[in-house]
């Protein structure tokens, strides 16, 4: 172990650290007034973070014998996690205190989460993967259970916590089977050992870790905590789920298959695909039903891994290329969409169902618009840059040879697109009912006019993140 290892290591253990002393901090002061300014120094922290890793030094630069990997594909989806945590926990400062349920704990778990995602991110070995998924996972299960007095998020917690146990199982024993079949849990070694023709207990084992990490990204058949764990966690603890662990999960899925059983894309890419298009028609047709948006998104969520998992299941470097941009997209509709659930209020309280929003865009006419401009680009409706996420997708699967799988998914998009319209109805053409309050937030406002304005503006060139993510791409498929 040499200095040099640790420098690379240094943006992770900076955040551990950080998290460390605040919890010090926290035993020795009156903790939960201080919680507000910590809200904003962890979101500040992560900013910081993201610009030290974005402009660090490029190539590949392997810590502790190949153990923990950096490299231009873990700092894209870095930076996309930590500026999605970033934004959410500031989006949350307000809500939280509003409902008492701003503890000093909060921030902090947050914290600890994006170590074990950016650990994830950067695995190089068996055994980070799974040091990076416990430590965000366990500081996971206690954020959606925040809410004690509330009988649905205690529910979500255990829902999670449970589920989460169930599938890190699966994920262990296919770490172990793949050990004793490769004789080494380095992915450098186990790609290696698989070589073009991988035996049979080499299969199985990748079978059980792609089952493992299916669950952390919510596809199905293993997305069943997915609406539960949404609809019973606080609000801001939703948005937080619905982006950067998402982007972490499919990083790491991308890592494992591409670096560890890069040699046999041919056994993976059946799974794979069938695992896009299960998410892909699940999302789609449940989540029709739905009136309680919360809902609604866990299903959308699902809908959109299953479409990120089509760029994977193409095994190809523009495969990853179009799976990277595809999340960066999804991550920016969803931190808009959630700006404006947290807004949806009546007398104070929070409200979830949809029917409420009838004849919204007579009272809030502006941000009636902007949440038009993100259901269309969430149903991917050209010229918006949710049609290009679908679009790049796509593209993948055709040139690499999976034409059904894209034919499939333009059927689950067509469907999709009925219960994001419907929000749209409600809000133009709906009957007058019961209102919601007049949103206050100007912070609120300004995520939700951003991500709209993302939504439209981005189509000049998607913000250089093709040229980035094209990059990334090419580091993991060599």
């Amino acid at each position: 172990m040499t200095s040099a290892d640790f420098s690379i290591l240094l943006p992770e253990i900076s955040l551990a650290v950080y998290a460390m002393l605040a919890l010090l901090v926290g035993v020795y002061t009156g903790k939960d007034k201080l919680a507000p300014t910590l809200v904003w120094l962890t979101a500040a922290v992560f900013v910081i973070l993201a610009g030290w890793i974005g402009l660090a030094p490029g190539g590949t630069r392997p810590a502790f014998d190949g153990l923990f990997i950096s490299d231009a594909f873990a700092r894209f989806a870095k930076v996309t996690i930590l500026l999605s945590a970033a934004s959410v926990l500031v989006m949350s400062e307000g809500y939280m205190a509003r409902r008492d349920l701003l503890r000093f704990e909060y921030p902090v778990l947050v914290s600890l989460g994006v170590v074990g995602m950016l650990v994830m991110v950067s695995a190089g070995d068996l055994m980070t993967l799974y040091m990076g998924l416990e430590l965000q996972s366990l500081a996971l299960y206690v954020v959606a259970s925040l809410r004690r007095d509330s009988v649905k998020s205690t529910e979500a917690g255990l829902k999670y916590f449970v589920l989460g146990a169930l599938s890190s199982g699966l994920l262990l024993y296919g770490a172990s089977l793949t050990y004793g079949f490769s004789g080494t849990t380095l992915f450098s070694g186990i790609i290696v050992a698989v070589g073009n023709d991988a035996p049979l207990g080499l299969i199985f084992g990748l079978v059980f870790i792609a089952s493992g990490l299916a669950f952390k990204v919510s596809a199905a058949p293993f997305h069943m905590w997915t609406p539960d764990v949404y609809e019973g966690s606080p609000t801001p603890v939703t948005a937080f789920f619905a982006t950067a662990p998402k982007v972490a999960a499919m990083a790491l899925f991308a890592r494992v298959v591409h670096d560890a059983f890069g040699g046999v894309v041919g056994d993976w890419q059946q799974i794979i695909a069938l695992i896009s298009v299960a998410s892909m028609f699940l999302g789609a047709v449940a989540a029709i039903g739905q009136t309680n948006i919360k809902r609604l998104m866990a299903y959308s969520s699902i809908n959109h891994m299953g479409f990120a998992l089509m760029g994977l299941a193409s095994g190809t470097a523009f495969g990853v290329q179009a799976m990277l941009v595809y999340m960066a997209i999804y991550v920016v509709m969803n931190i808009g969409t959630f700006a404006f659930i947290l807004t949806m209020e009546r007398d104070g309280k929070p409200v979830v169902d949809i029917r409420s929003l009838n004849m919204y865009s007579r009272r809030e006419p502006l941000r009636a618009l902007a949440m038009l401009v993100l259901m269309f680009s969430m149903a991917g409706v050209p010229p918006l840059v949710g049609f290009f996420g679908k679009f790049y997708v796509l593209s993948a699967a055709v040139q690499s040879g999976l034409g059904w799988l894209a034919i499939l998914g333009v059927i689950a998009s067509v469907i999709a697109a009925y219960y994001y319209l419907r929000i749209v109805f409600y809000m133009y053409f709906g009957e007058e009912g019961e209102t919601l309050d007049t949103a206050q937030s100007p912070l609120l406002w300004t995520f939700l006019m951003a991500s709209a304005a993302i939504m439209v503006l981005g189509v000049v060139n998607l913000f250089g993140i093709e040229g980035a993510a094209a990059a990334a791409a090419a580091t993991l498929v060599n």
